[in-house]
């Protein structure tokens, strides 16, 4: 069973031997790739829609894996119980989605040894509530599929060792990596704020202009961060 590029890098980042959570599993693929080459001992699969639900179930069926993944219906991580798995898994939704399903669940969290997670949007918002929560990030990978780049965002538990803000929004571990995509990724978040400050110069208020000079300074930094990669690329 092969899997998309998106999903073979969640399950790199799987530790051999673990019990995991796919939280919105989908038509739980990436389980059941866990399960079949012996990554994981017994996966739990969720999803809130009882259309990928039904699809997951037909699936796990039809691969005759219905001992090794316990599919559950419900929302977040209210289907698992505190202790049940040692990885969770949250791909294919917004980082701040991630976020909220985390925050949500103290109990549950708490005995977690790996968050493995593919925020869709909003990475830097996750990774800073991360290093504000008792998380430090242990890997990043970047993946591109289908012409569009994804991030992938290994984290245990442990004192994240970077502060900057800038640097937990760009992923502080791919700067560190220097991913041969980590160029396209830098130059996204140019692009993206570049947008924001041509839409701010059409305003004319104190606080517009105040935005645009805070982010001119984040665009000059980030540019400072791609020079200074090339240089040691090269």
């Amino acid at each position: 069973m092969e899997l998309p590029k998106r999903l073979a890098a969640l399950a790199a980042f799987i530790p051999h031997g673990s019990i995991a959570a796919d939280i919105g599993t989908d038509h739980a693929y990436l389980p059941i790739f866990l399960v079949k080459q012996g990554i994981c001992r017994f996966v739990i699969a969720t999803d809130l829609r009882e259309g990928p639900f039904q699809s997951a179930k037909h699936k796990i069926k039809e691969h005759t894996l219905e001992d090794r993944i316990s599919l559950r219906l419900g929302d977040g991580l209210q289907p698992l119980k505190p202790g049940e798995v040692e990885v969770l898994v949250l791909a294919g939704m917004g980082g701040n989605t991630i976020r909220g399903i985390l925050a949500g669940a103290p109990p549950t969290l708490a005995g977690i040894k790996r968050l493995v997670m593919q925020p869709m949007a909003d990475a830097g918002d996750l990774r800073n509530w991360l290093a504000a929560n008792g998380w430090k990030i242990a890997d990043e990978e970047l993946v591109e599929e289908d012409g569009r780049i994804y991030v992938v965002i290994a984290a245990e538990p442990g004192c994240e060792a970077t502060c900057d803000p800038l640097y937990l929004e760009l992923g502080p571990r791919l700067l560190e990596k220097k991913s041969p995509l980590l160029e396209r990724h830098l130059n996204s978040f140019m692009v993206k704020y570049e947008r924001v400050l041509a839409g701010l110069a059409l305003a004319h208020s104190t606080a517009a202009r105040e935005k645009a000079l805070e982010i001119e300074a984040k665009v000059d930094r980030i540019r400072e961060v791609s020079a200074c990669l090339q240089k040691l690329v090269r």
